[in-house]
């Protein structure tokens, strides 16, 4: 049985739906699932569901908290007994095969990269973040925020983890990879996209060159490759548009539905609709490099946030995603990566 590790103190509503979520996960997933935090915390939660005795849930300690507030660098350093560190040292030690949190998305990345380490022939880990899209199948966008300045070797080992991830988790034969600029054609976009496409067309990959911003919901690519501070833009562009459109889309069937079949009808449609954009639904972005697996959710994360990001967790320790990253990425750089040493 796979054991994910959850920070149960992380999120801006923790433990409640760190637990719940596990609960789910542990009835649902067949996976073992250990809750870190306060212990008498965590207890007290637990014992407001029932039969969660009888579920492979357990708790351990963690006398410390990473407050969203708190600076992520200090965070780390003082806090050593936060329930982020210890939920990477449970990985580290081979006693759960990955972790997730919805706390400090910096002091998580900084925790990952410190504890579990970095797999070999990756520079950076980098966050990935699965869209929905026209075609059906989700699209993954690869960095979301992990690295702000980036060169284009970085890229090129985005390209090929992103990949692997499409493969692995959406099952994509042969994943489209696309590089995220302001045209399509091969002379747009700066110094840094130029160069990097260069690379990554040399790669054994299915490269279709420069794709645009647009592109990221319509399904012309399974993979979308970016620095981290373009990348993270896109994303939370994305959050706020999603948020507008079902707002308003809910407003305008409250206002022109008159007959109740065609408002139950609607309503049904509706609620298909977000369940089709919902940010739950995908469970969190993994963290892709590091040694296990860490996959990091949004601060207010739901229960069915919490459930998918363990499943998320589980399929990429099944997956053994990051020992494939390690491998291809051994095997390209050895003729591609090490001709451009920037």
């Amino acid at each position: 049985m796979v054991t994910i590790a959850v920070d149960a103190m992380g999120g801006d509503h923790a433990p409640k739906p760190e637990v719940e979520g596990a609960v789910r996960a542990a009835k649902t997933l067949g996976v073992r699932v250990i809750l870190v935090g306060r212990e008498d915390i965590l207890r007290e939660e637990c014992a407001r569901h029932d039969g969660v005795r009888k579920l492979p849930i357990e708790i351990v300690h963690a006398s410390e908290r990473v407050l969203m507030e708190d600076s992520a660098t200090k965070a780390v350093r003082a806090k050593r007994d936060s329930s982020i560190r210890v939920a990477a040292r449970l990985v580290r030690d081979g006693v759960a095969q990955g972790w997730v949190s919805a706390g400090n998305t910096g002091a998580v990345m900084i925790t990952a990269k410190m504890v579990q380490g970095t797999v070999p022939g990756v520079e950076r880990p980098a966050l990935a973040s699965a869209f929905p899209t026209l075609k059906g199948k989700p699209a993954v966008m690869v960095d979301v925020g992990a690295n702000v300045d980036c060169t284009p070797r970085m890229l090129a080992q985005f390209a090929v983890m992103g990949n692997i991830y499409s493969r692995v988790i959406f099952h994509t034969a042969n994943p489209r990879v696309g590089l995220l600029s302001i045209g399509e054609e091969e002379h747009k976009g700066n110094e840094l996209t130029r160069s990097a496409a260069r690379l990554i067309k040399s790669l054994p990959l299915n490269f279709i060159g420069n794709v645009e911003g647009r592109d990221l919901y319509t399904g012309a690519a399974d993979v979308i490759v970016c620095d981290g501070f373009t990348g993270n833009v896109a994303l939370k562009v994305s959050e706020g548009m999603v948020e507008v459109v079902k707002h308003l889309l809910e407003e305008s069937l409250k206002a022109t539905i008159t007959r109740q079949i065609g408002y139950v009808l609607s309503r049904a449609a509706y609620t298909n609709f977000k369940r089709r954009v919902d940010y739950s639904e995908y469970g969190g972005a993994p963290l892709l490099g590091v040694r296990g697996v860490c996959i990091i959710c949004h601060g207010r994360s739901n229960a069915n946030a919490i459930k998918n990001a363990i499943r998320v967790a589980a399929e990429f320790s099944a997956g053994q995603v990051n020992q494939r990253i390690e491998s291809e990425l051994q095997n390209w750089s050895a003729h591609v990566l090490a001709q451009n040493p920037s």
